[in-house]
């Protein structure tokens, strides 16, 4: 069974467990808790919990930003970030939507799941064409933005831009045991 959850201040040892597995910086998706202390990890959940508050710009560049965590029969798996809105930073690089998978679950179709329900999270939000931003040789994220409607609309050496519309998306996938997903996108 599979779920997503809002982050939380009440947040445990499983959220921060999963987080020491993921690294620092990978394909552009930043996870800030590797390395945390646990009593920096509480600091942190109250940080990003006034994130997903706060309305309009901070510090003239930092948009609202609500943190998920995808359970997969009780286990945190992966976590994700939607953006309320888009700056011309964001643009370019970052977009709506930034999610990854914990390495130790990747190839089980997560990323396709997480994807599919932050979609959902966005088009509640009011966000009707999600742009999501992946290194152009990130083929897993790549392929798990196209089995979620997603459309590429620009590419360079660098990055390809794939816009979703969030109005569209299906229920509940039908998780496989390998299908080649290792889900990191920013």
């Amino acid at each position: 069974m599979t779920e997503l959850k809002k982050l939380s201040v009440e947040d445990g040892r499983d959220i921060y467990d999963m987080l020491q597995t993921m690294p620092k910086d990978e394909n552009g998706l930043i996870n800030n808790v590797n390395g945390m202390t646990w009593e920096e990890y509480k600091t942190w959940l109250v940080k990003k919990q006034q994130e997903a508050e706060q309305e309009g710009l901070v510090d003239g560049w930092k948009v609202p930003s609500a943190t998920y965590w995808l359970y997969v029969d009780g286990t945190p798996v992966g976590f994700g970030n939607v953006r309320s809105f888009l700056t011309d930073a964001l643009r370019k690089a970052g977009g709506h939507i930034g999610y990854g998978i914990a390495p130790q679950y990747r190839r089980k179709g997560y990323g396709k799941e997480l994807l599919r329900r932050l979609l959902r999270e966005a088009a509640a939000a009011g966000i009707e064409k999600a742009l999501l931003t992946i290194h152009a040789d990130n083929t897993p994220s790549r392929k798990v933005a196209l089995a979620n409607g997603g459309v590429i609309t620009g590419q360079t050496d660098e990055r390809i831009w794939v816009w979703i519309n969030t109005k569209e998306q299906p229920g509940s996938l039908t998780l496989p045991e390998n299908n080649g997903d290792s889900s990191d996108c920013r």
